[in-house]
């Protein structure tokens, strides 16, 4: 097992690649390389898709012993289908745009074959017979699946500290949490073990996580990626995205999963832009919107630093911004509902087998009635024709993903149980009630070493737009 200094050591390395201090070819773990740059390694034959599998897997072997990110490893299943895509490859066969890419899924997202336990012990041993829709985009896509990614118990929380399955500790700084729930996802790409994860996200299960990791995670517009086959917590909030190393990784990746499917009631028919293209396009003309109350309020000193440091980066690169104000947050009753209508027969089958925090969840959702649902749902389409209005006067918004700083494992152990919503999700969890697509990517460090991440929202189905000012951004600031 690696210690904390040689690990973090590593994590920095990896972080001066992407920030162009290395070159791809002095590269000397092929796990160093980003997503689109793997990408053209392998197009242009210089590595090989079980050269790529061996060093996320030789990696994972050395460092999740410590982070615990993942919670079921596919190895055997990964080389041998590395292998079968690289004489695929020699034929002059290519399966699409993913081809010899390893990948994760947060263990939420059903695998056939492969057990997917959202880490509860209810689901310990639960091993579907159908791939999830994204599962099924990635693998025609030519993805490999490493494996599945560790969360907090059937995704609810901000901490990954909550599942079956132990904690995820953070890579860049392996006493504190990685965030929630889709910590597994986060931890795996910050420390390298594959190039890209899929996350889930109910009200900042991606962005908080990549935020508290010093990686870039996209809420996609709602109904955008398909949820078909992902474990629900809450079908009117729950979105589908990807978790990388920058803002072109995340383009790349999205375009494999995004799309309409008819067998989702959620998914919405909408044309697909090349997002790749498009996240190269010029940002001088984008007007920005900065939400002050309550985004802004009450910041950790070091995070207001380091937006305000974003805030003047992204004035160079855009044609400026100015205050605006969101529609007011209604109450999270849909969520508890639609909760307590997927667990609650399971919770009652095994009540003991599920943690008081999620049995409290269901048994929230079971005390609001038929109508109250009916106004909330009502409410829910209101306020996201009212968040849309807001792009008519500007391009996209800009926050700070979150107001505090990730916590160390130990003081979640022990912390009494929360009577509200965690305050790390206080500026995620508004756009998933809106359904506008929103990034997290880094811009800053503490001075303890815990990463930074600012938000950019955009208008509905605008992921083009949101792509294109994080890569700027990632480019301009390094």
């Amino acid at each position: 097992m690696l210690d904390r200094r040689t690990f973090l050591g590593a994590g920095i390395g990896a972080m001066a690649l992407l920030a162009g201090g290395v070159s791809r070819a002095a590269a000397e773990d092929p796990a160093d390389l980003g997503l689109a740059d793997a990408l053209l390694a392998l197009r242009e034959r210089r590595i090989s898709p079980v050269d790529l599998t061996r060093a996320c897997l030789a990696r994972i072997e050395r460092l999740d012993p410590l982070l615990n990110s993942f919670i079921t490893v596919t190895a055997d299943a990964a080389l041998e289908r590395a292998h079968e895509l690289e004489a695929e490859q020699r034929r002059g066969r290519m399966r699409g745009a993913l081809h010899g890419i390893p990948v994760a899924l947060k263990d939420n997202i059903d695998t056939a074959g492969v057990r997917t336990t959202a880490a509860a012990a209810a689901f310990a041993t639960r091993v579907p017979t159908t791939d999830a829709e994204v599962t099924r985009r990635l693998l025609a896509a030519g993805a490999i699946i490493l494996g599945k990614l560790n969360m907090d118990e059937c995704a609810y929380g901000v901490t990954s500290t909550t599942g079956h399955f132990g904690a995820v500790r953070n890579p860049r700084a392996t006493d504190f949490v990685a965030g929630g729930s889709s910590g597994g996802p986060a931890a795996a790409v910050a420390a390298g073990l594959c190039f890209g994860a899929i996350g889930t996200d109910t009200g900042g299960s991606i962005r908080q996580p990549a935020a508290f990791c010093g990686v870039t995670g996209l809420k996609p517009s709602y109904g955008l990626v398909s949820a078909r086959g992902v474990m629900p917590l809450s079908w009117s909030l729950d979105h589908v995205g990807p978790l990388c190393r920058s803002a072109a990784d995340a383009a790349l990746l999205l375009q494999a999963i995004a799309g309409y499917d008819a067998a989702d009631p959620a998914s919405v028919a909408v044309e697909l832009p090349d997002y790749a293209a498009a996240s190269r396009g010029d940002t001088r003309a984008l007007r920005l919107g900065l939400p002050r109350r309550p985004f802004f309020d009450d910041l950790d000193g070091e995070i207001a630093a380091a937006i305000e440091a974003a805030l003047r980066a992204l004035a160079g690169i855009t044609a400026g911004s100015r205050d605006v104000d969101l529609p007011a947050v209604p109450p999270l009753a849909v969520m508890f509902v639609e909760a307590h209508a997927y667990f609650a027969p399971l919770v009652a089958a095994s009540a003991q087998q599920f943690s008081p925090a999620l049995r409290a969840l269901v048994a929230a959702g079971g005390r609001v009635d038929a109508a109250t649902y009916a106004q909330a749902l009502r409410q829910l389409a209101l306020v996201r024709h009212q968040a849309a209005a807001v792009f008519r006067d500007i391009d996209l918004l800009v926050t700070p993903t979150t107001p505090v700083l990730p916590e160390r494992i130990e003081a979640v152990r022990t912390a009494a149980p929360s009577r509200g919503p965690p305050l790390s999700a206080r500026n995620t969890v508004p756009f998933n009630v809106y359904g506008l697509p929103t990034i997290s990517v880094p811009c800053g460090v503490s001075a303890g070493g815990l990463p930074i991440g600012v938000q950019i929202t955009g208008p509905p189905f605008g992921e083009a737009r949101v792509l294109a000012l994080a890569r700027a951004f990632q480019r301009h600031t390094g």
